[in-house]
């Protein structure tokens, strides 16, 4: 008997969502920063055994949206609720339960089993868990709650566990020896982002964009080649710094974690370049990959 199915991640910005992927998958496959809106696609995470395979899907953190991308990345959020086998929402100690109420009024429509995970505990005690515990009982009376640490990795094996037990009887969907569903040049675009990230300020880094122009892939190297966009000269400017400081940070930073990524050397070329209001531009969203079939 062979199991197989759709695990998918969904919830708020910041509540811990890609640091629980990459912890159930043990790949890093979704960068996981302290910022909000960090992940902006849904990014599938595949763990294979003899008897089971697990397709985990992370995604966007739920909000309203204020622009194109956002509509976007709230769209990747919904789809997830279409194909899942077992939903994982994942809130965490800190949030109010109201919050985004409109998705979660979706949630409680589903016809699948759901597993509530309440993150960072090791920021409450006992008593506010029970309280919290109980009131998501409440909102999502069908949904078995599991609470965790995933910083401190505690109670994450006995929720893999379950999520083993709830998989349906299928064949696979992937081949065994894969991953992830996403290309090699997708890893490089989050890599450098994550970097741009947590090196910047403020509106940076949301109103940045990397593409790869050039992924050439040796037996112990590989030539990259990058352009960041941003949506004004202004942007530009701060990007590159002051003699080039800070495009040298962030290529220096990336190039380091690359070669861990990929386990070879990197040579990475950064480029920067304007390309204005892309993020409310159906026609460049589409380009970069983010409009919805």
């Amino acid at each position: 008997m062979h199991k197989a199915g759709f695990v998918n991640i969904v919830g708020n910005p910041n509540v811990g969502k890609s640091t629980l992927m990459n912890l159930l998958v043990g790949e890093r496959i979704s960068i996981a920063t302290f910022k909000a809106q960090t992940t902006r696609h849904r990014i599938m995470g595949i763990i294979n055994s003899d008897e089971a395979q697990i397709v985990f899907s992370d995604t966007p953190g739920v909000l309203k949206p204020n622009y194109k991308l956002q509509e976007s990345m709230l769209a990747f959020s919904e789809s997830a609720l279409e194909d899942a086998d077992v939903l994982l929402y994942v809130t965490d100690v800190v949030e109010k339960i109201d919050k985004n109420a409109d998705f979660l009024q979706k949630v409680t429509k589903l016809n699948v089993p759901i597993l509530l995970v309440i993150n960072k505990i090791d920021l409450s005690n006992q008593k506010e868990l029970e309280t919290l515990v109980e009131q998501w009982h409440e909102v999502l009376p069908t949904a078995e709650i599991f609470p965790i640490s995933a910083t401190a990795k505690f109670n994450v094996d006995n929720l893999l566990s379950r999520i083993k037990e709830l998989l349906p009887e299928s064949p696979p969907y992937f081949d065994k020896d894969q991953w992830t569903d996403k290309p090699a040049r997708f890893f490089v675009t989050e890599i450098i982002r994550e970097k741009i990230l947590l090196y910047y300020d403020k509106e940076i880094p949301y109103a940045v964009e990397v593409v790869v122009e050039q992924f050439k892939e040796k037996e112990k190297s590989i030539h990259i080649s990058a352009i960041i966009y941003v949506e004004r000269d202004s942007q530009k400017g701060i990007i590159i710094g002051h003699q080039g400081v800070a495009l040298k940070k962030v290529s220096t930073e990336a190039r380091k974690t690359l070669e861990k990524f990929f386990e070879k050397s990197i040579y990475l070329e950064i480029f920067v370049k304007v390309d204005k209001d892309w993020r409310s531009s159906s026609r460049r969203l589409e380009a970069y990959g983010y409009q919805q079939n």
